[in-house]
């Protein structure tokens, strides 16, 4: 990258426009705290900074400028949506996307069947197939 300019931490996040997510699960956790603007928030969610969870997704509340920072996303069992016109949900892609960017060593997502519909091979298995 060209000398003098950051990366934007928002190119890692998956953005949907009022919606906030609510859990049911209350075992999964959530922080909030006040920030300025939703660049922070994404600083903060990528590196995991003063989280006990791994930051999966944050909500950004524009009105009064908190950031939520979740264990969970809209893809995780005991979550429901919420349409709210305060919020903006910023998803980390590595845990939304649905595909194999390269060798697929980071991929964190749903998919475990190849397109002909067979179960892939798990990562901890040599069987079929040594990696």
């Amino acid at each position: 990258e060209a000398k003098g300019k950051r990366r934007n931490p928002l190119h890692d996040f998956k953005k949907t426009g009022e919606l906030m997510l609510i859990k049911v699960n209350k075992t999964l956790e959530v922080k909030t705290k006040l920030l300025n603007t939703t660049e922070q928030c994404a600083k903060r969610c990528s590196r995991n900074k003063g989280l006990s969870f791994t930051c999966k997704a944050f909500a950004y509340d524009r009105v009064t400028k908190r950031c939520h920072w979740l264990s969970f996303n809209s893809l995780t069992n005991g979550v429901r949506k919420k349409q709210d016109h305060a919020f903006d949900l910023y998803e980390k892609k590595d845990y939304v996307r649905n595909c194999i960017i390269g060798k697929g060593a980071d991929y964190k997502g749903t998919i475990s069947v190849t397109k002909s519909g067979i179960q892939c091979q798990a990562w901890n298995s040599m069987i079929p197939h040594e990696h």
